[in-house]
C-alpha cells in the first residue's frame, strides 16, 4: 500500500511579477512594428526597382514617339529660320503643340516622378532599414 504524500499542498503558485504582462505586450508591440517596418520597405523596394526598371521602356517610348512627331523638323526650322518664325510664330506654335508626343512625356514624366518620389521616401525612412539591417547582423 502506497500512501500518497502531500508534501506540496501548502505551496501556493507563484505569482507572475508586477511587470510581466507589459514586458509581454511591449514585445509583442516592438514585433509588429518590426513587421511593419520591414513590410514598408519591401513595398518601397519593390515599388523603387519596378520604377526603375521601367525607365528605359517610358524612355524609349518618348523617343521613338518624339522621332514620328516631327517635332524636332519643326525646332530645327525655327532655328534655321528664326525671322520666318518671328512672323509665323503663332501658327508655328500651333503646330509644335499639336506634334508633341503627349503619351510618351506623360508616360514618362510619371515613371520619373514616381521613381523619385519612392527614393525620397526610402531615404527618408532610411533609420528603418539601417536599424533593421543592424538587427538583422546582430542576430546572425
Amino acid at each position: 500500500m502506497r500512501k500518497e504524500s502531500k508534501t506540496f499542498t501548502h505551496v501556493e503558485p507563484a505569482e507572475p511579477s508586477a511587470g510581466l504582462f507589459d514586458r509581454i505586450i511591449l514585445a509583442i508591440k516592438r514585433e509588429q512594428e518590426l513587421q511593419n517596418k520591414r513590410r514598408l520597405l519591401f513595398s518601397f523596394f519593390s515599388l523603387l526597382i519596378i520604377s526603375i526598371s521601367a525607365v528605359p521602356f517610358s524612355w524609349t517610348v518618348l523617343a521613338e514617339q518624339v522621332k514620328s512627331s516631327g517635332i524636332l523638323y519643326f525646332i530645327s526650322a525655327a532655328l534655321n529660320n528664326l525671322s520666318n518664325f518671328m512672323v509665323f510664330g503663332r501658327d508655328f506654335g500651333l503646330a509644335l503643340l499639336e506634334s508633341l508626343p503627349i503619351l510618351g512625356i506623360i508616360l514618362f514624366t510619371i515613371n520619373i516622378a514616381l521613381a523619385l518620389f519612392t527614393l525620397r521616401l526610402f531615404l527618408h525612412k532610411k533609420q528603418f532599414l539601417f536599424k533593421y539591417l543592424g538587427r538583422n547582423l546582430k542576430m546572425a
